[in-house]
């Protein structure tokens, strides 16, 4: 097949890079940075370039931007796309994104796919795409209603030639509640946690834990920022909870209650081990 890459930052490099090492299939890519392009091309990431003309020989185009960028890229190119053309996007939030795209794709013949690679790295950029990213990890499909099994049969088998040995298929809706709490909280969480006073000092006395929460604390602002205020709903319900709890155990502290402490502790303790079954 033809294979389209829209983006060509970490996700979009990576699907290039893992393309071109695992298939026979022609990748071309896109990105509005010609040192993107030209990266990829001198690591034979790429066969060519998109443009009005070659955009019409994709059967499959993955688009790894922003979810208004990728709008935007959707519309730009909605009438050059040919019928049987389906376009998974790779942000990290679908609702927005399903709701337009999916508009889209029926007024103009072809096929929108939602998707999220549970992949990533606390860079971004080509230079750190890799051709294993994807190797064992999830990848979450959101398609419309309508779509047809035989189109969700060759995504798959794409999605599986790069790596991917977990697809799951859910809705816009559920997948950013889920999301909210499983990445964007983390990432919340993370970045605020760093911000003690003590953070600048931790050296010499930090080990996993410490590595463990502050790994995603390193991030793109202005990404997360638009993939953060699109799911504010899901995520303020996440971080309120969270506040809630945490003064469960200040409350305690502060009281010099034990019993109630260690029942917080235990509590917590016991959750982790259900959910881990």
């Amino acid at each position: 097949m033809v294979i389209g890459i829209v983006g060509l930052g970490l996700i979009g490099g990576s699907f290039a890079k893992a393309l071109k090492s695992n298939t026979n299939h022609k990748v071309l890519g896109y990105d509005i940075s010609q040192k993107a392009i030209l990266e990829s091309k001198l690591y034979n990431a790429i066969d060519g370039e998109i443009d009005e003309n070659t955009v019409t020989e994709c059967d499959i185009i993955f688009v790894a931007l922003y979810p208004q960028a990728t709008s935007d890229f959707i519309k730009m190119f909605a009438d050059k796309f040919k019928k049987s053309c389906i376009i998974v996007d790779c942000g990290g939030i679908k609702r927005k994104i399903c709701e337009e795209c999916f508009k889209i794709a029926k007024d103009s013949g072809f096929t929108f796919i939602g998707g999220h690679p549970m992949a990533g790295r606390q860079y971004s950029g080509f230079k750190y795409a890799k051709d294993n990213l994807y190797k064992n990890a999830i990848m979450i499909i959101t398609p419309p209603s309508d779509v047809k099994l035989e189109q969700l049969a060759s995504v798959q088998k794409v999605l599986k030639e790069v790596g991917f040995s977990n697809i799951q298929i859910t809705t816009p809706e559920e997948h950013d509640r889920i999301i909210a709490f499983t990445s964007q909280l983390a990432h919340v969480v993370s970045n605020a946690y760093v911000k003690s006073p003590n953070a600048t000092v931790h050296k010499g006395f930090s080990a996993g834990s410490y590595k463990d929460l502050t790994r995603v604390a390193r991030l793109n602002e202005n990404m997360w920022t638009e993939l953060f205020l699109e799911n504010s709903d899901n995520l303020i319900f996440e971080i309120d909870t969270l506040i809630a709890n945490l003064k469960e155990y200040s409350d305690a502290l502060k009281e010099k209650d034990s019993d109630k402490l260690k029942a917080l502790l235990k509590d917590g303790s016991d959750r982790k081990k259900q959910i881990d079954k």
